[in-house]
């Protein structure tokens, strides 16, 4: 592979190198583009303050309290939706009445298995002493 410097006559070459000057350009559009500030167009709106959800727990009945879960995955203590956490809370106040009151346990015919056994477990490691599953005959062949 040769290289020709200009003609073959030994003549200079008469066109302008500009492979410098491709070189030079090429960074200076580098230098550009990272010197662009970012778009920082903004659009300022006030929104609500959150405001925490009613953390009052249901009442506890000190004769009997009914733990349904639902078809949607909802823990219902005595008619009120709660949380695992206020579930672990309301079982703890309940083990402190004396005497203990009785826990009744009715999951939905399309509740959640997984959900169930969570909650079993939450039972489980309350140590109530006074427990019992209820509404089990819509499950037998004989309630239908």
């Amino acid at each position: 592979m040769a290289m020709s410097g200009g003609s073959d006559d030994g003549s200079p070459m008469m066109e302008m190198n500009t492979t410098p000057l491709i070189d030079v350009m090429l960074v200076l559009l580098i230098m550009f583009i990272i010197t662009i500030p970012v778009a920082t167009h903004s659009i300022d709106i006030d929104l609500p303050v959150a405001t925490p959800p009613d953390s009052t727990p249901p009442p506890v009945d000190p004769i009997r309290n009914k733990i349904v879960i639902t078809f949607d995955d909802k823990i219902m203590w005595n008619g009120n939706a709660i949380d695992g956490q206020m579930l672990q809370r309301l079982l703890a106040e309940t083990t402190r009445i004396d005497p203990e009151p009785e826990l009744q346990y009715q999951p939905e015919p399309q509740a959640s298995y997984e959900l169930s056994a969570k909650v079993l477990q939450v039972i489980k490691a309350s140590q109530v002493t006074k427990f019992g599953f209820v509404g089990n005959e819509q499950y037998s062949e004989f309630g239908k």
